[in-house]
């Protein structure tokens, strides 16, 4: 089973594709860049076409997505809000079973600890991948922590690998 995890930026966008098995294995990981200084509807037609390809060439089994939690700043959160809206579209058009985490979920899953550094996150992604190095882009570290943790869900909270696709075209 391929798990895609997503880390939701208005700028840059994490994925990362996980092989759920014994020992999970990342298949991919990187990156979707929107270009600085365009208007945001034409950043998001890149986010959402980013998308559709990774979800076309990974062909997943499940998506998790971190959810957003902003505290001060309203405008990054909009701009990251219909990000992650398009993002979201895309997975269920695609009919990819979407589960969501938020980023206190993440962070207990990976180090047990809810006020984890990034630091520490990223070096148990290297280790429960069984990578050499850490992921170079903090943004794909972040989504391949997504992933893992929606695996560690699956195994120790017995959340079903699949949710009833969402119907698009209701009669």
């Amino acid at each position: 089973m391929k798990i895609l995890g997503i880390d939701p930026g208005s700028g840059i966008i994490g994925f990362g594709v996980v092989h759920k098995g014994k020992n999970p294995k990342m298949l991919d990981a990187g990156v979707i860049k929107t270009t600085i200084g365009d208007e945001t509807a034409s950043r998001l037609v890149e986010a959402y076409e980013g998308m559709k390809q990774i979800i076309d060439e990974c062909k997943p089994d499940a998506a998790a997505v971190e959810k957003l939690f902003f505290a001060q700043n309203v405008t990054t959160a909009m701009t990251v809000s219909q990000a992650r809206g398009v993002i979201l579209l895309a997975l269920a058009e695609a009919n990819i079973p979407i589960y969501e985490y938020t980023p206190l979920q993440i962070k207990m899953a990976m180090t047990g600890y809810g006020r984890a550094k990034k630091a520490q996150i990223q070096e148990m992604v290297r280790v429960q991948l069984n990578l050499d190095k850490k992921p170079t882009q903090d943004d794909a570290a972040d989504a391949l922590a997504v992933a893992l943790t929606h695996i560690s869900h699956t195994i120790y909270e017995k959340v079903p690998d699949k949710k009833p696709k969402a119907d698009l075209n209701p009669s």
